[in-house]
């Protein structure tokens, strides 16, 4: 090969010197080197065995470029080879095969470049070659023009509507070499007899075949011996295509596909072939993973020598469950968004290879394992875009097997399946391990209270009550705080069954109760008002519930942890009147907006509540400003006639039972230490521990301050879980040492 270069080098050296040289000294200087192999066409002649196959080469009209010209790797199919592949097809013989056919054997087994075996492996990039990151290589082969539909049609080059001039969308031929095995750490022989059922891998093997000879040089390349014929693997298309057990998922592809008008394979198919008919190239929705047409894999550069697309097609008999499940509602794909029928076929699409080994490890195009297993594997093959694998067990993505599909699969939660797409609850709502609740609240609910998207405006329109439409920031943030409170974290099951009370956190931070089969987030609280369960559904990552009415949140602004604090001491006054009373006489009150010093309008927040009885006891002990007067305890609320250092008292035990910027429930969750509003002296901010005693048991909760020996408080159970504007508010029994 380094003298068929050195040749080409000094000829055109000579191109100056012609003038002063004559024949005898030109031929002795620039001549053919005795040593040079010649070209492919010529070795095959020389090596005797290639009769059949020199011409097929000859009727495929490929004999005048094999046998001078270009760069190539042929994998040439001998004698012994040929007489095999006619008998398996019933072919006499070389009559037979036609210009076409002969074209397809001698391009799809002519590879772009040189390359002896030990360098097929080197995946070739534009920084360099990357060491057995290879096991395909282009081929001079590629479809042309053929009829669709009534139409003459080609294959697109790319992924989507995207088209590149000029390109032939050229076929690609795979080929097993070991060191490319153990360097990957793929089981080759495993491997080799799932795609090739009954035959043994050698060291070497290209489409099934085997290599018998490799390495055999040629002025203009590499030959590679094989033991049969190999003509053109289809691709992913043409597979499904050629398969009527998987006719139904073909029914799917093809209605994803759209044929665009182009002039320059017009030009060229008028050319070659003297018809005027317009030529489309076929190309799939953009939406979908990869287009089962597109040869040339991501870039259409070498890229596709390291990689290729990976399939698994459900039989007909196993895409119906599925289709079922996803068309409860639309019953037809026409009928139902374009986005139910992309993620289903996406989820069965994979952009990397998936060798069989690793069906279960590797992500599809959704970053989602395979829910089918290796026994439900009924077919494997290797084609020329990438690997396909016929199942017969639907692939179950987690947008039909989780909480989200209840939203997305129904056309009556539209506008929720909407707001969740528009948040970071699409991705949450579908981690199958996470367990959850969701709360579906239906499009006319979400209208009678005041919420629409407008299609026409792309964008929410909210009408608050005798008010006009508002559009943008303000209806998204509201729909927004909606729905991420109507997802709940429930690793537990705590909402599995309503029938008792709970409660559980929203994804927001916000906390919605039940009781009998109702519900309440903290709007409904200040309102009065209940959202019913109508019916429930399972799912793989936890259980949804279908509901009568709207979760509500609290208006900032009428209402704060101040105003629901004041609307408890009147209706439970055992357990929250005294703390009030001291609260609205102290210097943190705000009685005209009802907000309370340090606690930050709209933040989160816990409030942790001494019963009365608590309060007197503090008392007693000097703790806290009152009288006492035999067994009777009467708090000092009037602070205005108190000392400094009971002012300051009554204060710090206030902000002391704050916890600072989030929300804890009694729920048996988030055990841990927590800051207060309460500083000390130094400006270090107090704590306060939150502790189950190592069970998680609600019954078990345990409040503690952090001095050296602290009181432990427990909750009243009945009266905590209080929901108020982003906070909660418990009633604890003991004052803690603040």
């Amino acid at each position: 090969m380094m003298r068929s270069i050195q040749r080409l080098l000094y000829f055109l050296s000579a191109v100056f010197l012609f003038t002063s040289c004559n024949k005898k000294e030109w031929d002795e200087y620039y001549g053919r080197p005795d040593d040079l192999a010649p070209p492919i066409y010529q070795q095959l002649q020389a090596m005797g065995k290639f009769n059949t196959l020199l011409a097929v080469i000859d009727k495929s009209g490929y004999k005048d470029i094999l046998g001078r010209s270009g760069a190539w790797t042929f994998f040439a199919p001998t004698d012994e080879a040929f007489q095999k592949y006619f008998q398996e097809n019933n072919i006499s013989g070389i009559d037979q095969i036609t210009p076409e056919m002969a074209r397809k054997i001698a391009t799809y087994g002519l590879v772009y470049n040189p390359f002896r075996k030990e360098e097929l492996t080197a995946y070739q990039t534009a920084v360099g070659r990357i060491a057995n990151g290879a096991f395909r290589r282009r081929t001079a082969y590629y479809d042309f023009v053929y009829t669709e539909n009534n139409k003459k049609v080609v294959d697109n080059s790319r992924n989507g509507a995207t088209v590149i001039p000029n390109e032939n969308n050229n076929k690609y031929i795979p080929y097993f070499i070991s060191s490319y095995f153990d360097f990957n750490q793929i089981n080759q022989n495993s491997t080799y007899t799932s795609f090739y059922p009954g035959q043994t891998p050698s060291d070497f093997d290209v489409a099934g075949a085997k290599v018998i000879e490799a390495n055999v040089p040629a002025e203009n390349g590499i030959i590679h011996v094989i033991d049969k014929v190999i003509t053109p693997l289809p691709n992913i298309e043409q597979y499904i295509a050629s398969k009527p057990e998987y006719s139904d998922f073909k029914k799917l592809l093809d209605s994803l596909v759209t044929y665009i008008p182009n002039a320059d394979f017009t030009d060229r198919y008028r050319i070659l072939t003297g018809s005027s008919e317009q030529v489309y190239i076929k190309t799939y929705n953009a939406g979908l993973a990869f287009s089962p047409n597109n040869e040339s894999y991501l870039a259409g550069s070498t890229d596709g020598q390291a990689a290729a697309w990976s399939i698994a097609v459900p039989t007909n008999a196993a895409l119906k469950p599925l289709t079922d499940v996803v068309l409860e509602y639309y019953k037809t794909f026409s009928a139902a968004p374009q986005s139910l029928l992309l993620n289903l076929v996406n989820s069965h699409m994979w952009k990397v290879t998936v060798w069989p080994e690793r069906v279960n490890s590797e992500l599809n195009a959704q970053s989602e394992v395979a829910t089918f297993s290796s026994t439900n594997v009924v077919e494997r093959k290797v084609l020329s875009n990438g690997f396909f694998y016929g199942v017969n067990k639907a692939q179950e993505g987690n947008v039909f097997r989780t909480i989200y599909a209840a939203a997305f699969l129904n056309p009556s939660y539209l506008n929720m399946t909407r707001a969740i797409d528009g948040s970071d609850l699409r991705s949450i709502t579908q981690i199958p391990s996470l367990h959850q609740t969701m709360i579906l609240m239906n499009n006319n609910d979400l209208l009678a209270a005041g919420y629409r998207f407008r299609e026409d405006l792309n964008q929410w329109e909210y009408v608050a009550p005798g008010t006009s439409p508002v559009y943008g920031a303000i209806p998204l943030a509201r729909i927004n705080r909606i729905v991420q409170s109507a997802v709940l974290t429930t690793p537990s099951g705590e909402f599995d069954n309503l029938s008792g009370t709970g409660i559980a956190e929203g994804n927001n931070g916000e906390y919605v109760k039940f009781e009998n089969n109702r519900l309440q987030a903290s709007g409904n609280v200040v309102d009065n008002s209940f959202v019913t369960v109508t019916g429930s559904r399972d799912y793989v990552n936890g259980k949804v519930y279908y509901a009568s009415g709207v979760l509500k949140f609290a208006e900032d602004g009428p209402v704060t942890v101040g105003s629901t604090l004041e609307g408890l001491a009147s209706s439970k006054a055992s357990s929250f009147s005294h703390f009030f009373n001291y609260l609205k006489n102290s210097s943190l009150w705000n009685n005209s907006t009802k907000e309370i010093a340090g606690v930050d309008k709209g933040a989160f927040s816990t409030l942790f509540v001494p019963t009365n009885a608590a309060i007197e006891q503090a008392i007693r002990e000097g703790r806290l400003p009152g009288t006492i007067s035999g067994a009777t305890v009467t708090p000092s609320f009037l602070l205005s006639q108190q000392s400094g250092a009971q002012k300051i008292a009554v204060e710090d035990f206030i902000k002391y039972s704050f916890i600072n910027k989030a929300t804890v429930a009694i729920d048996g969750k988030k055990a841990a230490a927590y800051q207060t509003l309460l500083k000390t002296s130094t400006g270090d901010t107090r704590l306060i521990k939150v502790e189950y005693d190592g069970s998680n048991a609600v019954a078990n909760f345990r409040l503690k301050d952090d001095s050296a020996t602290p009181v432990s408080a427990t909750a009243n159970l009945s009266n905590s879980n209080n929901l108020s504007n982003r906070a909660l508010i418990h009633s604890i029994n003991q004052v803690l040492k603040f």
